[in-house]
């Protein structure tokens, strides 16, 4: 329960179906754990399947809430064309405001436009700008996708979504989780006093200095361009694109192609 803006009592129920909420209850029968187990294997067999020829991704993440004519879904709009006039395809959450810009931007740059929607009650219906997708239940089955994809991501002005987004991100390249990909932090003004808290984090020694290097801070699309150049393309030598034959029997298809494409080169 939580206090709504008029002090009123709000419950807060599942969304989609209750499995992930039942899972995190605590421990259940070996026969019920088994079964969830199985479902999110499943999820995650069909979306490898859908999205292994997406090619090097740039993920942005952003609030659904901010629409067309606003200073940030326009600045959004203009990042995702920029991303694919650099040859990657631009995955988002699928949805509205933030990620249906992004998503706009780079199929009006003739790129490669994908999501992974969340199941919701509001918020939730994948955008018109979206070449393909996956319908995802779990959250943490869509933020492994938004991350395995990647090879950087932008983090536009959002909400909790987008900070556990932003922190995740920069937590797993901090403790070699995954690799340094280029993490850009956009809206200055925006974001102000959260660069300020994390400031204050080094003053008390939570992080280090070094850990605000994490990120590039600024409201710079020029700037972005350059940072994912440097720092993607080039720090991981993505190479253009040859084209690979998918196998229909697995579920595979390959996107159209964008006009500069990338070879996607192992993470490992």
């Amino acid at each position: 329960m939580s206090d709504d803006q008029n002090g009123r009592q709000r419950e807060f129920t599942p969304v989609g179906s209750n499995k992930e909420a039942q899972f995190l209850e605590g421990p259940h029968s070996r026969t019920r754990e088994g079964m969830f187990l199985f479902t999110v294997l499943k999820e995650f067999i069909r979306a490898f399947r859908k999205l292994h020829f997406a090619g090097p991704c740039i993920t942005v993440f952003g609030s659904a809430r901010f629409k067309e004519g606003h200073e940030y879904y326009e600045m959004a709009r203009r990042l995702g064309g920029e991303m694919a006039n650099l040859g990657f395809t631009v995955m988002t959450g699928g949805g509205p405001g933030i990620m249906e810009a992004a998503n706009r931007g780079a199929k009006e740059a003739g790129g490669r436009s994908i999501g992974c929607n969340i199941i919701l009650p509001k918020e939730q219906k994948p955008n018109p700008y979206l070449d393909r997708w996956v319908d995802i239940e779990y959250f943490f089955v869509r933020k492994v996708l938004l991350t395995k994809y990647s090879y950087g991501f932008i983090v536009m002005p959002g909400g909790y979504g987008t900070m556990d987004e932003f922190f995740e991100s920069v937590t797993l390249i901090q403790t070699g989780k995954i690799l340094k990909f280029p993490v850009v932090l956009m809206g200055t003004a925006f974001h102000k006093e959260l660069y300020e808290y994390l400031q204050k984090l080094v003053v008390q020694k939570t992080i280090d200095r070094a850990d605000l290097d994490l990120f590039l801070f600024t409201d710079s699309v020029e700037e972005t361009i350059m940072h994912f150049e440097k720092y993607a393309i080039e720090g991981f030598g993505l190479k253009k694109l040859k084209k690979v034959k998918p196998i229909a029997a697995l579920g595979e298809s390959t996107p159209k192609a964008t006009p500069a494409d990338l070879k996607q080169k192992s993470k490992k």
